[in-house]
């Protein structure tokens, strides 16, 4: 596995301010336990937020609540919206995917949105785990 290189970004994921604001809330909200959600849209701009709940309430990793899952899936179906990002946060530790977030990244043409608290401030970046990792350029709108 590649270890990232942040000053070559293969892709950008478009997150509005107000969506971003929104993320690291919940992230901060959710702490000490890791938070997650996906994010919704097309063409890599995000469109929807949805938070999910951690069933595992661990500060180290995090397991999506299956039925509001589905529910997410079905509703962005319904707008016509796709996955683009899943995020979750990592609470004591950096900005980059762990070797459990590497394995168990099922979905290759998603994009992975880590927000890090470990230093007080949060921290937002966005990966691509798909033959490596690679980070991903976030671009704030507003």
């Amino acid at each position: 596995m590649s270890k990232c290189d942040p000053s070559h970004f293969s892709a950008k994921l478009i997150i509005p301010g107000h969506f971003l604001t929104e993320i690291i809330l919940h992230c901060q909200e959710q702490s000490p336990y890791e938070a997650c959600g996906i994010l919704a849209g097309k063409n890599n701009v995000v469109e929807k937020v949805f938070k999910m709940t951690n069933v595992e309430k661990s500060s180290v990793s995090y397991l999506m609540d299956s039925r509001e899952q589905f529910i997410a899936m079905k509703e962005m179906s319904g707008l016509g919206l796709a996955m683009v990002a899943i995020y979750h946060s990592h609470p004591v530790s950096s900005a980059y995917p762990s070797p459990k977030d590497i394995s168990l990244a099922f979905y290759p043409d998603t994009f992975h949105v880590i927000v890090s608290l470990a230093s007080g401030a949060a921290v937002i970046k966005a990966f691509e785990i798909k033959d490596g990792v690679r980070e991903i350029e976030i671009i704030e709108t507003h």
